[in-house]
């Protein structure tokens, strides 16, 4: 399976339980954010990834979950403004890309969910208290490359 592809289709099932239950509380449509630091668009091929994740779940962008997309365009120091916009617009969840952006979300939140898509090292990076006990708001996908070298990815749940 093709990496993207497989990142998508994992990172939707880990938003769908918690969609799910959000979901039955309220009658209003789950929302998610996407912070982009790596993309530019939600055109590009891994955004593409997780919504076709999402739609595979029934989660159909527009009709029953509101998927609000943001790009740093390649600048980090926009990461704070981009993740305080997505929680004004009461984002349930929030989505995003490498490492620098979930501690610009982990800054910002205690309480949102935030699912990273992928990290090197979660947990000396800070993100997460151990891989088998993460702790806090923060999950999501590992390659563990200082572990296991170059070209190698591991997907290990948070």
């Amino acid at each position: 399976m093709e990496r993207r592809a497989f990142l998508g289709t994992l990172t939707s099932g880990l938003l769908a339980a918690p969609l799910a239950v959000e979901a039955q509380q309220a009658a209003r449509v789950p929302r998610i954010g996407v912070v982009l630091t790596l993309y530019s668009s939600a055109a590009d091929d891994a955004p593409q990834a997780l919504s076709t994740g999402l739609r595979s779940l029934g989660y159909i962008e527009g009709q029953n979950i509101a998927i609000d997309w943001r790009s740093a365009e390649g600048n980090y120091d926009r990461l704070p403004t981009i993740v305080a916009d997505l929680l004004r617009l009461k984002a349930d969840v929030l989505v995003v890309d490498v490492t620098r952006a979930a501690r610009a979300a982990m800054q910002a939140t205690k309480t949102i969910p935030i699912v990273i898509t992928v990290a090197a090292d979660p947990v000396r990076d800070g993100l997460v208290s151990s891989l088998s006990h993460p702790g806090g708001n923060v999950t999501g996908h590992s390659i563990l490359l200082p572990d296991i070298g170059p070209g190698c990815v591991l997907e290990v749940p948070m």
